[in-house]
């Protein structure tokens, strides 16, 4: 039941996502993305904050669920992706697909290291190839790049802090 609920959270946070960048916040110009504020001066695309939590859901999940079945759920979220925002959908989609992809790899490769320190690294790594890919394909410019770097640094250091805090309680409970 726990890894149901996990892949849900994982694949809703995906719909959510889309759905956030054309409903939630402000909207500067007709056709621009609706925007959000992330601190520091900065404003980025709404889905800001839920990609960032997506991309922290897909370390938990790789690491409960398995590698090959997050990889499928990897491919499906990207076609969620595409149905949910058809006038995003290239960009959202592959942006899904490669950020994910990319947060797979790196979270494999330094997981070793440590379970918290890979969902920080690989996140770091994800969260700037997500946004660059986004921006580019999405608005054919980088323009919003700092915010979408903060606002997705935000939700994983928030999400990074809540695991670790559970981690905690959960060994002090079997300790």
């Amino acid at each position: 039941m726990k890894r149901l609920a996990l892949v849900a959270a994982f694949l809703g946070s995906i719909v959510a996502a889309n759905w956030m960048i054309q409903n939630v916040g402000t909207q500067p110009a007709p056709g621009s993305p609706h925007m959000l504020p992330v601190g520091f001066g900065l404003a980025a695309p709404s889905a800001v904050y839920v990609v960032g939590l997506t991309l922290v859901l897909r370390d938990v999940t790789q690491r409960k669920v398995g590698k090959p079945a997050t990889f499928a759920l990897i491919l499906a979220g990207s076609a969620l992706s595409a149905l949910v925002s058809p006038t995003l959908a290239l960009a959202s989609g592959l942006a899904f697909l490669i950020s994910e992809t990319v947060d797979f790899a790196v979270f494999t490769a330094v997981e070793p290291f440590g379970y918290l320190r890979a969902v920080a690294i690989s996140n770091a790594v994800s969260l700037v190839v997500d946004s660059f890919v986004f921006l580019t394909l999405a608005f054919g410019s980088l323009a919003f790049i700092e915010g979408q770097v903060v606002g997705k640094a935000w939700a994983t250091l928030g999400a990074v802090t809540v695991l670790a805090a559970y981690r905690a309680r959960r060994e002090a409970v079997t300790a």
